[in-house]
């Protein structure tokens, strides 16, 4: 298996070891952007990218994503955060400074189902995904030859009724240091205390028929239904089901000619896709949350 080698990734982190990226929100007034800009200016930065959105130029929310070139990067971050604290204090801003040469440690969680788990593999290991995949965990053993040979630790922890409590102490355990946790069709619900130590860290993705074909046999009851779209969606992970900020969505047009098998091979197609663009889209740190919306920069 052809796959990026470790002085792939160094050149990748040497070609951006002296990028950062800056994710702001703050209540809309004039001068935010102006304040930005001149601080970065003043720091010596370049700025290379910038996107912007207010929910109401009068009284709404403004958020901004701004990727900037920086030389000595890596030792001037901490002083870099500690000279926009009056900024931020003004404006009432939460931030993050984050470092575009940092890998973000991810887990990924697996049931039966390969179709996402792949995905993410193939496009991690051709360096689409700049991430350290550091742990594939399970419920079952299926894809453990599978990981293993993409050089992943895999971790098979049974699930029961009886064992739950004791099992998700142990997923916790192997997780433990990622920075995002990614349910690729794991078919198991996650407690509070899971979702409290990683709010708005773990993705989730399941059909787009919700809520209209709930519980079991989905496709057969769209089937019946003779729907004329099957979709997807990726959403961060909340205590109500299903109901987290919606990440990212994609539909495929079916007709009455796709039988029940049809829809859920096109079905797996869609999931596969729209969940590795919303796991890439928090690794480049394009996605904010807004109450139980999600603001996503290009």
């Amino acid at each position: 298996m052809q796959r990026l080698s470790e002085r792939e990734w160094q050149a990748y982190t040497e070609k951006y070891k002296n990028r950062a990226r800056m994710l702001i929100s703050c209540p809309d007034r004039p001068g935010i952007v102006a304040a930005i800009s001149h601080f970065l200016f003043q720091q010596g930065a370049n700025i290379v990218q910038s996107d912007q959105y207010t929910t109401d130029p009068e009284s709404g929310r403004f958020f901004m994503r701004i990727e900037f070139e920086l030389s000595n990067l890596e030792e001037r971050c901490e002083v870099i955060k500690a000279a926009f604290s009056p900024i931020a204090k003004n404006f009432e801003m939460e931030y993050s400074l984050v470092q575009a040469s940092k890998r973000k440690k991810v887990a990924i969680f697996v049931s039966k189902e390969d179709h996402c788990l792949l995905e993410l593999l193939w496009r991690w290991n051709s360096g689409e995904l700049y991430a350290d995949i550091s742990v594939v965990i399970s419920n079952h053993p299926d894809m453990r030859e599978t990981v293993e040979s993409f050089g992943i630790p895999y971790h098979c922890i049974p699930v029961t009724k009886e064992n739950k409590p004791e099992a998700e102490i142990a997923q916790i355990a192997a997780a433990e240091g990622a920075d995002l946790i990614v349910l690729a069709r794991y078919m198991q619900i996650l407690s509070p205390r899971f979702l409290e130590d990683y709010a708005m860290r773990i993705i989730n993705i399941h059909h787009s028929f919700l809520p209209a074909f709930v519980g079991a046999k989905p496709y057969e009851q769209a089937y019946r239904r003779g729907v004329k779209l099957i979709g997807a969606t990726a959403h961060y992970v909340t205590e109500e089901l299903d109901a987290g900020p919606i990440i990212e969505q994609d539909v495929q047009r079916v007709t009455h000619q796709e039988d029940v098998e049809t829809l859920k091979q096109l079905g797996r197609q869609v999931e596969r896709t729209v969940l590795a663009r919303a796991v890439g889209w928090h690794l480049e740190d394009r996605v904010l949350v807004y109450g139980n919306k999600t603001i996503v920069f290009p």
